[in-house]
Parts: C-alpha cells; structure tokens; sequence
C-alpha cells in the first residue's frame, strides 16, 4: 500500500496543481473517482495490465468508459499513467488529490466507525468537537460496525482515535500481559 502510495504521489500532486490553476477542482474530483471505479473492476483491471494492448489502445478504452467526462487534458493525463504503466494507481491517485483538495479548501474528512447509528444530536456534537479541535469545515460520515461492541473508532486525517470496546479490551490485554 506504501509503495502504490509514493508512486502515484506525483501524479496525484500534478494533477491537482494542473485543476487548481485552471479552477477545476470539482471537475477534477469527478473524473478521478470515475476513473478509480473504473479501474477497480476485474476487466478494467485485466485491460490495464495486459501486455498485449498498447499504452493508447489502453487510454482510448478507459477514455470510452468515462466518455462523459473526458477531454483532452484527461486524454493526456491518462496516456502519461499508460505510458509509465502506472494505470493501476488512479485509485490511490484519486486519493492524494482529495487530500489535497481537502487540505486546500480547509475540510476535513472523518469516518466514524460505531457499534449503534449515531443520533443527529450525535453527530452534530462531534462534528462541533472536532471542528473546534482542528479549525476546519468536517465532512463527516459514520458506519455501523457491531465488532466494536460499544463506543466508537474515529479516523480524522492521519490522526486515529480509539474509543471502541474493543480497543479498550485489547490495550487492558496488552496491559496484563506486561504484568
């Protein structure tokens, strides 16, 4: 994961440098998760990485599935990945410039993993914490994960706060453990 992540970092940070001059971030964001789905099925990826379709034969058939969303700068921006074999990382691509994009317009996303939905008041609170703790606009999205049993797991850019039941298990495990 480390290694798709440094590869695809230039090209995650040319791409944004290239749609923030031209005031496209939005536009941007669209093709590059479409083209990250794209890429994500079996028989995209099996296209990708066949050594028996040239690097424009590869672009024009993902250019064709993304049709609607194509022009010339996505052409070239995804016959310089095919060129360098590097088709495969639009996924992780997509993922920088959205860190990017977010870092630029001042939002932070956060998954918040809990054993329950949270309520609306919930939510709001801790979108109001976490506001307050970073100094920017919070995109918050929650799942239901029953594994945790109680409490809830929160991944707020690189920072990572356990507040499960089961995390809580496992450190007192480790605790006693040392014991």
């Amino acid at each position: 994961m480390a290694e798709y992540a440094t590869l695809a970092r230039p090209y995650g940070n040319a791409v944004f440098s290239f749609a923030k001059s031209a005031g496209a971030l939005l536009r941007w964001s669209r093709l590059l998760n479409l083209l990250g789905a794209a890429v994500a099925q079996a028989e995209v990826r099996v296209m990708a990485e066949s050594p028996d379709l040239t690097a424009e034969r590869k672009v024009d058939q993902l250019a064709t599935l993304c049709e609607e969303a194509m022009d010339e700068a996505a052409r070239r921006f995804l016959r310089t990945l095919a060129g360098n074999g590097r088709l495969l990382l639009l996924d992780e691509v997509r993922r920088q410039f959205e860190a990017l994009r977010a870092q630029e317009e001042r939002v932070l996303d956060v998954e918040v993993y809990s054993a329950r939905p949270l309520t609306d008041a919930q939510a709001q609170q801790l979108e109001s914490a976490l506001k307050s703790r970073f100094g920017k606009a919070v995109n918050l999205s929650s799942r239901v994960d029953a594994g945790l049993i109680g409490g809830a797991f929160i991944r707020a850019g690189d920072m990572v706060i356990d507040g499960s039941v089961r995390g809580r298990l496992a450190r007192l495990e480790e605790a006693l453990a040392q014991v």
